[in-house]
């Protein structure tokens, strides 16, 4: 299984650098078990959505997680926070014109200081020093909104916004769930008084998400760590859904691998910690049974992941038609529903 195998050609100008004024008026291209395409609005996942189906969102929170400052010396600095470690360190990438040695020291807005502390691989653990109480709040009072790199364009105050769900709870995200920036208020509402049911998880996305695969086997890349929880009530709401028969449906690939995560041994189970999953072609999928996703970049471990939900032919096959019909691609972009060919087993009922 190589990268090439996962590469398509894309014009720049179906990458989306703006969403459209109305969240739930992104278009939505349906993919069924047999590889059948129909095309509509997202918001016809109304129609597509059963009473009693479960949707499984991410709420994780988009922090402003791009801060410029400069060295000592006086040449410039960026950070661009990986992960929050606790309540004054940080895992970062970090730009600097040489790269930084323990005990220096990074200069910002507003008397905050980073510390470099340790380096692990492509991030450094820096420590914060300052007159905020927290890491947390010295970047959110110096930060600003880390759009994909391939959006080219600076960030604008409604990014604030649109770059972040309507349900978006628990700060720690340096990139948004984009799946999940298709869901508006009038939606949910509307979700909800068809007797759909739902759950909330939360998956921190950190800055490694962006970067590439880098090996021709696939099969050979190492995932970067992920902090993410399931709760008990989430697992609870799975198991009856399934005990039901109805479906569960991830909101976007985060949703999916914090899910897949915690029923990696065969037992969906309540969980806190990291995952390094990776979901590619083969994969044995255990409980989600359809995915909402946006179309992902040439060679990335999301378009992997939806090649192994949906089989490889039919995804890419998809993909060369959503080009030619000029969708939108990647953040901004528009949506997929795609559905397995066989739902996941039911797990053993809740206790």
């Amino acid at each position: 299984m190589q990268l090439s195998d996962f590469s398509y050609d894309l014009p720049q100008e179906l990458i989306a650098k703006y969403p459209l004024a109305v969240r739930s008026q992104s278009r939505l291209l349906q993919l069924d078990p047999a590889g059948a395409i129909q095309e509509g609005q997202f918001s016809d996942i109304l129609n597509l959505i059963q009473p009693g189906d479960l949707l499984v969102f991410n709420d994780t929170k988009v922090i402003p997680a791009r801060l410029f400052g400069q060295k000592v010396t006086g040449g410039k600095a960026e950070i661009l926070v990986e992960r929050l470690l606790d309540e004054t360190r940080i895992l970062a990438q970090v730009r600097v014109s040489k790269p930084p040695k323990s005990g220096d020291v990074l200069l910002f807005p507003q008397d905050i200081q980073f510390k470099v502390e340790a380096r692990s691989q492509q991030f450094y653990e820096l420590r914060y020093q300052g007159p905020h109480q927290s890491a947390l709040e010295a970047i959110e009072a110096i930060g600003e909104i880390p759009l994909p790199p391939y959006m080219h364009r600076d960030v604008e105050e409604s990014d604030k916004e649109r770059y972040q769900t309507v349900y978006a709870a628990h700060k720690g995200s340096v990139a948004a769930p984009t799946a999940g920036l298709h869901f508006d208020e009038a939606l949910l509402a509307q979700l909800k008084a068809k007797q759909v049911e739902m759950a909330h998880l939360t998956l921190h996305v950190g800055a490694g998400t962006f970067l590439p695969v880098r090996v021709p086997d696939v099969t050979q890349h190492k995932m970067h760590a992920e902090v993410f929880e399931v709760t008990a009530d989430v697992c609870e709401k799975i198991k009856s859904a399934k005990a039901r028969g109805n479906r569960v449906i991830a909101v976007g690939t985060t949703s999916l691998r914090a899910l897949e995560s915690a029923a990696r041994e065969g037992e969906l189970k309540p969980y806190r910690g990291e995952t390094d999953i990776f979901i590619y072609p083969g994969f044995h999928f255990q409980c989600v049974d359809v995915l909402i996703t946006n179309f992902h970049l040439p060679g990335s471990t999301l378009l992997m992941l939806v090649s192994a939900f949906a089989g490889y032919e039919k995804v890419m096959q998809v993909y060369r038609y959503a080009v030619e019909r000029q969708y939108r691609f990647f953040s901004y972009g528009d949506a997929m529903w795609v559905e397995r060919t066989v739902l996941c087993r039911a797990f053993s009922a809740p206790t």
